[in-house]
C-alpha cells in the first residue's frame, strides 16, 4: 500500500509541475500580448499551487505594474527579491513601481563597520554563505592531505598556508551566514495593501493618530496585538495600523 501511495504522489506532483509550466508559458504569452489581467490570473493560479520562485514573482510584478497596481508590484518585486536579492532586474524594476507611491520615507543610513557588515552579509543568501561553507571545508580537507603526504619542504609550506587560510574563512563565511539567518529572522516585512491607512499611537481605534500611510509602502511588523500590527519605518517611526491594512512578505 506504501508504494502504491508513493507512486500516486509522485504522478500527482509530476502532473502539477506539467500543468504549472503550462500556466507559466501561457501567461507569459498573455504578457507579451498585452493581456496583463489574464496573465496575473495565470500567475496567481501557479501560486495557488504552492509553487514559489523569483521569475515566477517577478513576472507577476511586472503585469500588475503595468495595470498600475502600485502595492501588488511592489509587493511581488519585494517577494521575488527575497528569492534572488541580487538580481539588478527585479531592484531596477522595483524602483520604477516605487517612484508611483506617495510616501517619501528617508531611510537612516547604516555606518562605520555595521554598514560594511550588513552589505558584505546581504552578497548571498543564508543558504549561499552555507554552501560556500563547505566548499571551503572540502578544500581544507584537500589541502591538509596535500600537506601530510607531500615530500616537498615548498608544497608542504604552501599546502599548510592554503588549509590554513581555508579553515579561517570557513569560519568567516559561517560568521556570515549566522548573522544572515539571525538578521532574516528578526526581518518581518510588509507591504501597505490600501490606498490610505491611519497608524494610531496605540492599537485602538479611538487612540491618537500618529501619521498616515499610503499603498505601496514597505514597513517593517515588529508585533502583533489583536488585529493590529505595530510597525516601524525605515526613518525610525513607530505607530500602530490595523492588520488588514498591511500584507506580509514572508507570508506563503
Amino acid at each position: 500500500m506504501k508504494k502504491i501511495f508513493y507512486i500516486i504522489s509522485f504522478l500527482s506532483c509530476f502532473c502539477n509541475f506539467a500543468q504549472n509550466d503550462e500556466l507559466f508559458d501561457k501567461a507569459n504569452a498573455q504578457y507579451n500580448a498585452g493581456k496583463y489581467a489574464e496573465a496575473i490570473d495565470n500567475y496567481s493560479a501557479i501560486i495557488k499551487t504552492k509553487k514559489h520562485s523569483a521569475d515566477l514573482y517577478y513576472n507577476l510584478a511586472n503585469a500588475h505594474y503595468k495595470l498600475n497596481n502600485i502595492a501588488p508590484s511592489i509587493y511581488y518585486y519585494e517577494k521575488a527579491l527575497l528569492l534572488n536579492p541580487n538580481d539588478t532586474d527585479i531592484k531596477n524594476n522595483m524602483a520604477f513601481a516605487k517612484n508611483m507611491t506617495i510616501d517619501a520615507i528617508d531611510n537612516v543610513p547604516d555606518v562605520g563597520f555595521s554598514k560594511l557588515l550588513n552589505a558584505t552579509t546581504n552578497k548571498m543568501t543564508f543558504d549561499g554563505w552555507a554552501r560556500t561553507s563547505v566548499v571551503l571545508v572540502f578544500l581544507f580537507v584537500v589541502l591538509f592531505l596535500v600537506y601530510y603526504f607531500a615530500y616537498s619542504t615548498l608544497n608542504k609550506r604552501l599546502a599548510f598556508i592554503g588549509s590554513i587560510s581555508a579553515l579561517i574563512l570557513v569560519f568567516i563565511t559561517l560568521a556570515f551566514a549566522f548573522h544572515r539567518y539571525n538578521f532574516y529572522k528578526k526581518d518581518n516585512p510588509a507591504i501597505v495593501f490600501v490606498q490610505e491607512s491611519k497608524v494610531k499611537s496605540s492599537p485602538n481605534s479611538k487612540s491618537e493618530e500618529s501619521f498616515r500611510l499610503h499603498e505601496g509602502t514597505k514597513v517593517q511588523v515588529l508585533e502583533t496585538y489583536n488585529d493590529w500590527k505595530k510597525i516601524k519605518l525605515s526613518d525610525g517611526k513607530v505607530g500602530w495600523v490595523i492588520a488588514v491594512d498591511i500584507k506580509l512578505l514572508k507570508e506563503i
